[in-house]
């Protein structure tokens, strides 16, 4: 006799479905476990094994076989412990009621607990396109399984409780989707009202929240650069239920998921500057794990001291930031993950910090400085749309008592904005200014005859790459949206490219 429970896994972004068939034969007792299984999931053997046996269940003195089908696919991690055990239960007669429609995943400890598992809510999705109609997952993860719509999701604690309620000896409901209350919040929201000075700093924040654009923030040591990008997420629009869904399923994946359901805020992502190129853009050994990029997706991906990252680092966001996906490819295995990002980027004019500053004397050599500056190459320094410098704040300003403006009050422009373009770009994918296609620009970006000319002049003398060209513009195109404007003009085109100069002040020289 055979038996079969369903189950799933996780292959990159997506869920597939995993069957367990288990069959006894005649023989000295065995358990054997084929289709293709890593050693995770060879193990589950003997935690099922001791499991069962000190939950009081039965196994039978006889050769145990199990497969897991489809055998072309790697199997990997512990997620198989709980249908396997099921299996084994409606194998020896212990489960009496049809499973066909049931899903199973969830690691056992070996009493027979469960322990929460990553990649829950992809699973649970292909579950439901799948028709499978019950899905068991482990109590930890029935927040995150419970907002999917179309399917039952029960919490399993162990499977004596699971066995009682599949032979109808118990009554459960099915789960339902938590309101989330972040337990992690301090009661101290980052605002731009807490910001003493830096105007010029603030406007720029703002175009690249409204428009979605890349935004480098240059300037000495203490002058608020990261105080000023950890408050970018105050002033960005709300995240969309997709979106909620798509950024869930990825921190899920990695294993990041803290939250109870879904991630309603959007990430801002801070590595440090010895992350390594993996753990930037994904990878590592065994399933490919996403990394800081995706992580951020839908969000902000903030590299503060830039020149101290590795140049194989850094290089790695070079096709992310253009494509909005990242690719990784290993033996046997190819993953896209989405990383739809904001990239926030900060760091000091040289290595001791104060070139250029009228305060405090740089003490660093030209060499020095040039060797510094070169660690970011011209490739990725043009994937920024806006260059800002942000200078020390004045005494008078950090002590003045005028109330500065609001992170709501920033956002309400902002999200304005963000509406003008979602009907400008209704029924495509682009849904900022930072993402017009080739084939959007020259509708999306609308100049007078004036505006034109301050173009021409400024791609002429500054010598603006094409694709400093297409940035500038897009950027000019958010700096009329902000003001409701649907010609681009003049003055817009000039902030614009006020915002292309830095690199041509430090870069130039070197």
């Amino acid at each position: 006799m055979v038996v079969r429970c369903n189950s799933f896994g996780i292959n990159g972004m997506d869920g597939y479905k995993v069957e367990i068939e288990a069959s006894m034969q005649s023989g000295l007792p065995g358990f054997d476990m084929v289709g293709l299984p890593d050693a995770a999931v060879r193990e589950s053997r003997d935690r099922v094994k001791s499991a069962l046996k000190n939950c009081g269940f039965k196994l039978p003195s006889a050769h145990i076989i199990l497969n897991l089908a489809p055998a072309d696919i790697k199997k990997e991690g512990p997620i198989y412990d709980l249908p396997i055990c099921v299996a084994l239960l409606k194998l020896t007669g212990q489960i009496v009621t049809d499973i066909s429609d049931c899903a199973f995943i969830g690691e056992l400890s070996l009493g027979g607990d469960t322990r929460g598992i990553h990649g829950v809510l992809p699973m649970v999705i292909k579950a439901r396109e799948c028709k499978i109609k019950k899905i068991f997952v482990p109590a930890e993860n029935v927040s995150e399984a419970s907002v999917v719509d179309g399917i039952e999701v029960y919490p399993v604690r162990e499977i004596v409780e699971l066995k009682n309620i599949l032979n109808g000896n118990e009554n459960v409901r099915p789960a339902t989707p938590k309101t989330h209350n972040d337990e992690h919040t301090d009661g101290f929201v980052p605002d731009f009202s807490q910001v003493k000075g830096q105007f010029e700093a603030k406007r720029a924040l703002e175009i690249a929240a409204a428009g979605g654009h890349n935004i480098l923030l240059i300037g000495p040591p203490g002058s608020g650069k990261s105080m000023l990008a950890k408050r970018l997420p105050s002033i960005l629009p709300d995240m969309k239920f997709d979106e909620m869904i798509e950024t869930t399923k990825i921190h899920s994946i990695a294993g990041v998921l803290y939250r109870d359901g879904l991630v309603e805020t959007r990430p801002f992502r801070s590595p440090h500057h010895t992350v390594t190129a993996v753990g930037l853009g994904g990878g590592g050994t065994g399933s490919i794990k996403p990394g800081e990029v995706s992580l951020a997706h839908n969000g902000v991906l903030f590299l503060d001291e830039l020149p101290e990252f590795s140049r194989n680092a850094l290089e790695v966001l070079r096709q992310p930031i253009e494509d909005s996906q990242i690719t990784i490819s290993r033996s046997g295995q190819n993953c896209t993950y989405p990383c739809s990002i904001m990239v926030v980027a900060a760091m000091n004019p040289c290595p001791c910090g104060y070139y250029g500053d009228g305060t405090n004397r740089c003490t660093c050599s030209d060499v020095k400085i040039k060797r510094y500056l070169n660690r970011i190459s011209g490739p990725l320094l043009d994937r920024f749309d806006i260059h800002v410098e942000v200078p020390p704040v004045k005494f008078d300003e950090l002590r003045s008592t005028e109330v500065t403006e609001s992170s709501a009050k920033i956002k309400k422009r902002v999200d304005m904005a963000r509406e003008i373009q979602r009907e400008r770009f209704k029924g495509s994918s682009t849904l900022c200014n930072a993402k017009i296609n080739a084939e959007q620009f020259e509708r999306s970006c609308i100049i007078d005859k004036a505006a034109e000319n301050t173009l021409k002049n400024a791609f002429e003398s500054l010598g603006l790459t094409a694709r400093a060209y297409d940035r500038v513009l897009k950027v000019a195109r958010t700096i009329a949206d902000l003001e409701q404007s649907e010609v681009i003009r003049s003055e817009h085109v000039l902030e614009a490219v006020q915002y292309r100069s830095l690199d041509r002040k430090y870069w130039s020289t070197t």
